[in-house]
């Protein structure tokens, strides 16, 4: 029997692609540091199961198909803060930003049709876009060049008679960019004369940092029409088990399209949608404590990853996580080092080496991507195992 070439070009998750030898080495008593995978240990705000055990209905019935009312009101409370309105209408609810995003580019998309894609990105977005039957073109950014890529002739030299969208993930995953005002206005005005969708990933809008602050694409009066905003609780809440985000568009062509997918799967889980909006609802100074920890967590990893010999890392400006470069050819082969043969204290460390977040073959392969979600005592040593089984694997050559 056949299994589709669309499916067979997808990649499995670079992420999680080690889990397999780090469960192996947990199961023979070693510590492992996780720093591959964005999991925050920041607690869950207890509104959540509050919520939940709240609910006082018999039967746990079918959603509607854009989300349950009192979620979508509180998105549209939540988007208020930041001078942006929307309606129920504008607003579907999805399993997580990544269902978002399966539906949205199910949606835009035909056989042949391209996406414009900043790497390093966010690796999922690839097989998205292959799942839709498209092809993510990438703009190619360095941390030499603080990961920029607002640059009009850079942007245009990949456009073509294909070109339906260009993503932005704002703040950066796994670089931690983040745009500012002037940057969001040149990928709007190319937007509109290229007749491109702009795709908003703002999952890390507060996690901005040094002062910073994430605007919303939302913002851009003049793109209204073509900008869709993906958000989700998973991050920003520290809920990435609830599997809630959505999909937000003033499009109301678009909006009926997704709602046909969105029906097709009848609705998003109703228990985990009645805890997102008690999530959606906090005050502000739920995101001052939380970006607060990221922001301190983000300054004790950078200043230990600075003393590896070698090392070339470019500050981020938000999310968590951060992109370095190091001295090797191979950080798979490094990363496998650590997790089968280097201990200390029988300890080790797992990080998410970053090739996979390229889309041009060959870039990546001497970087990798710390997510600094542990306590700060953890990232700490698990930086530290990374500088000392880089001088044994040195040595071992």
């Amino acid at each position: 029997m056949k299994i589709s070439n669309r499916a067979n070009a997808m990649q499995f998750s670079p992420i999680r692609k080690f889990n397999g030898m780090a469960i192996e080495a947990e199961a023979q008593g070693v510590k492992v540091y996780h720093l591959n995978i964005g999991q925050p240990d920041v607690k869950t705000p207890g509104c959540f199961m509050e919520a939940i055990k709240g609910f006082d209905k018999e039967v746990i019935a079918y959603a509607e198909s854009g989300g349950i009312t009192a979620l979508q009101d509180a998105i549209i409370d939540y988007f208020k803060k930041y001078d942006i309105s929307y309606e129920r209408s504008d607003i579907l609810v999805t399993a997580g930003g990544s269902e978002a995003l399966t539906i949205l580019f199910t949606s835009i998309l035909d056989p042949g049709d391209e996406v414009l894609m900043v790497e390093p990105f966010y690796t999922n977005y690839d097989s998205f876009v292959k799942a839709a039957c498209g092809k993510l073109v990438p703009i190619t950014t360095s941390a030499e060049n603080s990961y920029n890529y607002a640059d009009r002739e850079k942007i245009e030299q990949a456009i073509t008679s294909n070109t339906r969208a260009i993503c932005c993930i704002n703040p950066g995953n796994p670089t931690g960019t983040v745009l500012s005002k002037k940057d969001m206005q040149l990928i709007v005005d190319i937007a509109k004369e290229h007749d491109l969708w702009i795709i908003a990933d703002e999952v890390y809008r507060e996690f901005a940092y040094d002062g910073r602050t994430a605007i919303s694409f939302g913002n851009f009066e003049e793109a209204a029409e073509r900008v869709v905003i993906v958000d989700s609780v998973s991050k920003r809440f520290s809920a990435c088990g609830a599997r809630i985000g959505c999909l937000v568009t003033k499009n109301e062509e678009l909006q009926n399209v997704v709602m046909k997918i969105a029906q097709s799967r009848l609705c998003v889980s109703t228990l985990d949608q009645v805890g997102a909006a008690a999530l959606y609802r906090l005050g502000p100074g739920y995101y001052e404590d939380v970006k607060a920890e990221y922001e301190g967590r983000r300054d004790a990893v950078y200043e230990e990853v600075m003393k590896i010999p070698g090392a070339f890392c470019k500050k981020p400006g938000g999310a968590f996580y951060m992109t370095v470069k190091l001295p090797v050819d191979d950080m798979e082969a490094f990363l496998t080092f650590l997790l089968k043969e280097y201990r200390v204290e029988n300890e080790t460390v797992l990080f998410a080496p970053e090739e996979g977040f390229y889309k041009t073959t060959g870039l990546g392969k001497d970087e990798l991507r710390i997510a600094y979600v542990l306590q700060k005592e953890d990232l700490v040593k698990g930086v530290r195992l990374i500088r000392s089984g880089l001088e044994a694997f040195q040595n071992k050559k």
